[in-house]
């Protein structure tokens, strides 16, 4: 097994390995997602993202959350598959597979330095914006990039063989 696969992590390990990065001066930046069929414009999003502090925490919903903001028929790759696939980009530092259906609880034990989202989301609507800001830091969006989402990749594969 690849040695990326070390960068997925449970919580406890990493609230102890943010909050020394952040006593260090280090910034941490979180983002979160389904994440479930990668393609470019998660890598894009999540490499702009690395580019806004000096380590990149992401937290992978879990596939029973997948189910409940997704429907039935998601996600279609399981939550480990997943989880392994964000960690072999090379500039993605950690990962770890949440439950919840929001990340608020995992939010509240990292308190990230800078909170990311895809300009998709109205600021308004980032889960933990508030957490984050009121340990000081700060939130951001990052805008998406057209012609890419999980949705529309499902979409054109049943449709190429004749199930759309």
């Amino acid at each position: 097994m690849g040695s990326y696969r070390k960068k997925i992590k449970s919580l406890d390990v990493l609230k102890t390995e943010c909050r020394a990065l952040s006593a260090s001066g280090k910034h941490v930046v979180f983002t979160n997602g389904c994440f479930d069929i990668l393609h470019p414009g998660h890598v894009r999003y999540l490499c702009e993202a690395r580019n806004l502090g000096d380590r990149l925490v992401v937290a992978v919903n879990s596939d029973r959350s997948v189910r409940r903001i997704k429907g039935s028929g998601r996600p279609i790759l399981p939550e480990e598959a997943r989880a392994e696939l964000i960690a072999a980009l090379g500039f993605v530092d950690a990962v770890l597979i949440f439950r919840e259906e929001t990340p608020l609880k995992v939010i509240e034990a990292l308190v990230p330095d800078i909170l990311v989202k895809g300009g998709d989301w109205a600021e308004e609507e980032i889960v933990g914006a508030d957490v984050v800001r009121k340990a000081g830091g700060e939130v951001r969006r990052i805008p998406v990039v057209d012609g890419y989402s999980t949705s529309d990749i499902i979409e054109r594969v049943l449709a190429s063989h004749g199930k759309g």
